[in-house]
């Protein structure tokens, strides 16, 4: 496999405006991003913005950046625009989403899902997900859960489902975090195919990719990355960059 990895980002989020270009202890988040996916040596990394001035962060720290229209739907889309514009021959066979909001992405979220694409020959898509680690992550419709069928390993098996709902039984509830590995024919199927019912019920645009029969391929981690959705967890992401320093 020949993977590259793929940041999008845009400055218009909801509940934290200008999120990628926030300020964590001296450098803005999507250049945090961009080091440690840089650090985990999957491949050649570079962001998909959606915003000029994105751009301009990610090239003054040295990194790779391509700019992508700001009316794209989706992060999906943002990456497959910015991979035609890098690699208009085809040679990344494999292309990694990774969220522009999670600082401190650990090797192991970053490599999973590629190596999953690796030794899985069936699998469409890889993600990653996590054990509950609170009772109220069980019911907070924030937090979507996936549905998984394990291999023997028991750390690796195939998604039948993902919901925001609240999952029944003592059984542990696996929470899904949208790190994503596509081949790339399946990222090109996905992004030319119509959101699906399924997607628009439960807002998960992973629901797409199952209805049309793509197989996602989930791989177990040990701790979540830390997210950045809203300025608390901003001002807990600086707190934990202070604490690395």
């Amino acid at each position: 496999m020949n993977p590259i990895v793929l940041i999008p980002a845009r400055l218009a989020a909801t509940r934290l405006p200008g999120k990628p270009l926030a300020d964590i202890e001296g450098l803005p988040m999507i250049v945090r991003v961009l080091r440690r996916a840089e650090a985990a040596g999957v491949g050649p990394v570079a962001v998909a913005a959606g915003d000029p001035e994105i751009v301009q962060a990610v090239e003054a720290a040295g990194g790779t950046a391509v700019l992508t229209d700001p009316a794209l739907p989706s992060g999906s889309d943002r990456i497959l625009a910015a991979l035609k514009t890098l690699d208009p021959a085809g040679r990344h066979d494999v292309v990694l989403n990774l969220q522009g909001d999670i600082p401190f992405v650990a090797r192991e979220a970053v490599a999973a899902p590629v190596e999953l694409l690796a030794v899985q020959a069936g699998c469409d898509i890889s993600t990653i997900v996590v054990a509950q680690a609170d009772p109220a992550e069980r019911s907070n419709p924030d937090i979507p859960k996936a549905v998984v069928s394990w291999g023997p390993d028991g750390r690796t098996g195939r998604a039948l489902y993902f919901t925001r709902s609240v999952l029944y039984g003592d059984a542990p509830v696996w929470l899904h975090h949208g790190i994503y590995g596509y081949r790339r024919e399946a990222l090109e199927r996905f992004c030319a195919a119509e959101p699906s019912p399924l997607e628009k019920l439960e807002r998960l645009e992973q629901l797409r990719a199952l209805e049309l029969g793509m197989n996602i391929w989930v791989a177990k981690i040990d701790e979540a990355p830390i997210s950045v959705d809203n300025p608390s967890d901003l001002e807990r992401a600086r707190a934990h960059a202070r604490e690395l320093a």
